[in-house]
């Protein structure tokens, strides 16, 4: 499965179902740019368990600011449109795998 890009638009239907790991990001975010590649294994890894979801903070603040994210990046874990877990900032793949499995 590939990485899908949200838009305040669409975030609300891309998380409704399953298990969503939704990395609130931006272009000029240097933490967000060493973890794009974590995420892209963490797809290829775990894309049958987990869909991930990128939201750019910068042109979707709606969302952004409706879940509380201050600090970027921040990654929210949404199950069937609910929130279950939140870390914020860099995170080695081995966080990432642990707090999906958690949730599994």
């Amino acid at each position: 499965m590939a990485i899908t890009h949200a838009t305040d638009q669409n975030f609300s239907s891309e998380v409704s179902e399953g298990l969503v790991l939704t990395d609130f990001w931006a272009t000029w975010c240097g933490p967000c740019k060493m973890i794009a590649p974590v995420l892209e294994e963490l797809d290829s890894e775990m894309g049958d368990k987990v869909k991930i979801v990128k939201l750019d903070v910068d042109e979707n603040q709606e969302t952004a600011s409706k879940y509380g994210v201050m600090s970027i990046p921040t990654l929210i874990l949404m199950k069937d449109g609910q929130e279950v877990d939140k870390v914020i900032g860099y995170q080695p793949k081995e966080a990432l795998v642990e707090l999906v499995n958690k949730h599994l």
